[in-house]
């Protein structure tokens, strides 16, 4: 017997082989593409959202949190709602790549129509009317100006920077910087994480003892975490001291 007969047999006996089982459950966000079901992590597919350490500029041309705005705006627009996840890989961090629905709607579909996140598509074009629709009606990030979340992984002083306002001169230098530099980039979003000399995670909170004597400076790799969920979840343990 050749192998394509097999392979379509084992297919036809174990359906799971072709794609994994439907995730569904309550969704913690982490952000805005991307949630934890029960154990599971979740990239949302299709789409590509800031990271909460993203910054954008407003329509008057000041700095915005716009990652955590977009991971907000989906808690609140989700909030309560049952999630049923379609996977269709895994990623190169271990986390399913799924469609998602929220109580029967695309949730991807809304996070781009409303301007929080763009269509991906190096990896899927089904939702290019949809941000064309959200870059006509300045909603969400389009509103003011910003740098495609992909480009921001990779930025540099040539990247491209997107939106329906004229950006200030100062722009290049607010949209290439991190929410994870000196300034907390909000106030619920207080616990620093940095790298000990053994190359662990390390996180503190307000109330530890070393918590002043980190210094938040991008280079040094320290972040900001909003939550010891979210420390945890990016592989950070609690300090010691």
């Amino acid at each position: 017997m050749s192998m394509k007969p097999v392979l379509l047999l084992l297919l036809t006996l174990a359906p799971s082989l072709a794609y994994a089982a439907d995730i569904t459950g309550p969704a913690k966000v982490r952000e805005a593409d991307n949630v934890v079901i029960g154990t599971t992590r979740i990239r949302l597919g299709g789409i590509d959202a800031p990271s909460v350490d993203q910054l954008c500029l407003n329509p008057h041309g000041e700095r915005w949190t716009c990652g955590i705005a977009a991971r907000d705006e989906l808690i609140k627009h989700a909030d309560g709602k049952s999630w049923t996840c379609h996977p269709r890989a895994i990623d190169r961090r271990g986390r399913q790549v799924a469609r998602c629905d929220v109580d029967g709607e695309d949730i991807q579909k809304w996070l781009v129509r409303n301007g929080w996140a763009l269509a991906y598509r190096t990896v899927s074009r089904d939702y290019e009317a949809d941000e064309a629709e959200a870059r006509a009606a300045k909603a969400g990030m389009w509103q003011g100006a910003f740098i495609a979340p992909w480009d921001w992984r990779v930025r540099n002083k040539k990247t491209t920077i997107l939106g329906a306002t004229k950006p200030p001169e100062s722009a290049s230098a607010i949209l290439l910087a991190s929410a994870s530099g000196p300034v907390a980039p909000s106030a619920d979003c207080t616990i620093k994480g940095n790298v000990n000399g053994a190359g662990e995670c390390i996180y503190h909170t307000p109330t530890s003892r070393w918590y002043a004597q980190i210094k938040m400076r991008i280079a040094k790799g320290t972040r900001w975490f909003c939550s010891v969920e979210e420390a945890e979840a990016a592989g950070c343990r609690e300090t010691r001291r």
